[in-house]
Parts: C-alpha cells; structure tokens; sequence
C-alpha cells in the first residue's frame, strides 16, 4: 500500500543526496518507519562523491524498500537513484512517477526484453491498465510503438484510450477471458493483478516466438513474513523455477519482475515525459496533514493513476 503514496519535496522540502549507501542516516528498518517510495524536490546538500548533481538542482527518485520512505521534508538518497525531473513537469506532477515508472520498466525492458526498436510489430495485453503501473506502461508500450490492450473497467476506458490504449477489454462484462480470445495472440503480457488470471491468461502468448508473461504479483513478501528470510527466498525460488519450467515447455516464457531503482533509467523516462510521450496520471493531491486520508483512499482500491501528497503548499 505504502509503495503509492509520493512526495512532492519542493521548497522547504528537499533532498539530500549521498553517494554511498552506507552513509545514508536513516535505516527501512528504523521506527518510527517513514512511508512513500517516490520523490520530486530540490537538492540541499550533496556527498564528496556526487559531481553530476550540485544543490539547487531539481530532481526525482525513487527510494528502495529497504531506505526510509519520503514522507518527510527531507530525504537521503544514493547519487545512482536520484534523476533530473522533466522540465516540463511541476514536482507534484513528477512525484507521481519515478516508482510505477521504473516498476514497469522493470518488467517490460529488463524482464521482458521491449524496447523503442523492437516494438512495431508486438501486441501487449496489460491487466489492471487504469492503475499506476498500467496506466503507466499503456504509455510506455505506445511510445515504443506496440499496439496496447488494456483490461481495466467500463469507467475506465474513456482514460486508457486517452493514454493511447488500441483495445480495451472491461474484466467486469462477465466474459474477459471469452473475449480476449477472440482477438489475436500476443507476444507480452503484463499482469498487474494476479489471481485466477495468472491461470489462462499465458494461453494469450504466441507460441514458440519468445513471448513473455510477466507478473508484478509475486509470493516473495508473504514467504519471507512466514518462512523467515532465508527459507521464504528458497521457497520463493523454487516457485519460480517450476512455473519457468512449466511454461517454457509450452512454448512461452513466465516471469516476475520488480521495482528497481535506477537514475540513469529515469533520465530515460524523463526523455519521453519531456517529448510527451508520457503523461503523468494522477487521481488525487492530499496535503501533508491529510496522509491518513490518503492511505485510506488508497485502501478502498480502484484508483486511476497515482495518489500523491504535497509536504508543501508549493508546486
């Protein structure tokens, strides 16, 4: 739940940089634990280390898990996480990216091998399209050049068409799965919802012709809570070796994919933001005071794009 809520660090709020990890003050595993993975703000103070960025520079990230999140006024960050936000974005607009933008990159370039050279001729379904990532990855999918199916809701099909989605697919008609196998097979499949999806949504993939599944629901946290570290990472890889296994047997490739951090990957997404090929989506802005607001909108679900808060009055 934690992983959507943003801050806009602009202002008074900033972002100290440190080049290396170990000199990050904060610990994830301190309490009181502070939320938030995304961040847009401006640098304060830099590390010995960092000399591409300087303070007064304005940037986004994306923290991983295992940092402090960035619900504060002031957040430490790796030089090799943080980016220069778009240009053409306010912070608060560019809070709502860095993390659904590398998690989708994350499964649809690093897993599932897409780039702006390959995609002309590739179909990409993608499930749970009107959320964060999807809405996310409808656009990255379009700025390479894939023709994009997105399985959302009716009430959210005026929004995914909009981002640029082909074909839209409304999952609570009754008859997703008779539909989607009317239309012609794909070569990625991006599942962002898992479940009894996960099922029959492979038989989707073209055969033989390196197609890919690529879910973002994985076992790997609720393994670890119940086995313990090491045993949870053992028994997660064994799952995801057997449904590897299993599914390249039939001809297609299965994988999982997650967030990753990345500077030099959000200099590319800032590439395609400032050339409009990518739009931030946002549902709603909370004030800072209004976090508890805010997690429990994000509890009730069904969300379009991102819920961001502001830590200032500023833009």
């Amino acid at each position: 739940m934690y992983n959507d809520a943003i801050l806009d660090g602009y202002g008074a709020a900033a972002l100290r940089l440190k080049r290396d990890p170990l000199r990050i003050k904060t610990s994830g595993s301190e309490f009181p634990l502070t939320l938030g993975r995304d961040v847009s703000g401006v640098v304060m103070e830099c590390g010995l280390d960092v000399s591409y960025f300087k303070p007064g520079d304005e940037v986004w990230a994306a923290i991983p898990p295992w940092k402090q999140g960035t619900l504060s006024e002031f957040v430490v960050a790796s030089g090799n996480e943080v980016s220069r936000k778009p240009r053409c974005l306010s912070h608060i607009q560019a809070a709502s990216l860095p993390y659904v933008g590398l998690t989708a990159w994350s499964a649809m370039n690093q897993i599932g091998g897409l780039n702006k050279d390959n995609c002309s001729s590739k179909r990409v379904l993608i499930f749970g399209a009107s959320g964060g990532v999807g809405t996310f990855a409808i656009q990255l999918g379009k700025a390479w050049g894939a023709h994009v199916t997105a399985v959302c809701s009716e009430d959210a099909s005026e929004l995914v068409k909009r981002l640029g989605a082909d074909e839209m697919v409304d999952y609570k008609s009754g008859n997703m799965e008779k539909q989607l196998k009317t239309l012609p097979l794909f070569d990625f499949i991006l599942d962002n919802i898992g479940g009894s999806t996960e099922k029959w949504a492979p038989d989707l993939l073209k055969k033989w012709s390196g197609a890919t599944y690529v879910s973002l629901v994985t076992p790997f946290l609720v393994n670890v809570d119940r086995l313990g570290v090491a045993d949870g990472m053992l028994q997660t890889g064994v799952t995801i070796g057997a449904k590897a296994v299993k599914h390249l047997c039939k001809g297609i490739h299965y994988r999982w994919a997650f967030f990753t951090p990345s500077g030099p990957y959000l200099d590319e997404i800032a590439d395609l933001v400032d050339s409009g090929k990518i739009h931030p989506v946002i549902d709603q802005v909370f004030s800072f005071s209004d976090v508890p607001k805010a997690f429990w909108k994000m509890e009730e679900g069904h969300a379009r794009g991102k819920t961001v808060i502001s830590v200032t009055n500023k833009k």
